[in-house]
């Protein structure tokens, strides 16, 4: 697999508001998009520090990902997702080194990226999930 660098860390929050203001008001960082991602019942925000970015995820509806993991664990570290190149190659290679996939093949994302899912019982207790940005 060719992971060129942490392309985010997911947050989940409860108020994607307020928690921009804390960003941007208390860190001193810059948000600099916010999108709806429907299918995935999500609204998100991002900062940019570095190569990395930080994307703040709020829930849309309470029986989505997001609202269960809320409901479940409070506020806090949701996620971490790896740049790669080649997705679905690397789904491939995790699948038969027996990972455990949420997402067989790449969906659509924020921002545009092809991304998928690894599910946390095959990643030592974290959810990752696989980033590529396709070039048009």
């Amino acid at each position: 697999m060719n992971i060129s660098h942490i392309e985010h860390i997911g947050i989940a929050v409860k108020d994607l508001e307020q928690s921009i203001r804390f960003y941007e008001e208390v860190l001193g960082m810059s948000c600099y998009a916010i999108e709806e991602v429907a299918d995935q019942k999500v609204k998100t925000a991002f900062f940019q520090v570095g190569q990395t970015k930080v994307e703040l995820l709020e829930s849309t509806d309470p029986d989505g990902p997001i609202g269960k993991f809320l409901e479940k664990k409070g506020e806090g570290v949701h996620h971490m997702a790896f740049a790669v190149k080649g997705i679905e190659g690397a789904l491939a290679k995790l699948d038969e080194k027996g990972i455990r996939l949420i997402d067989k093949e790449p969906r659509k994302g924020a921002e545009g990226l092809d991304i998928a899912f690894l599910h946390p019982k095959s990643t030592h207790g974290v959810l990752m999930e696989l980033c590529e940005k396709k070039e048009e």
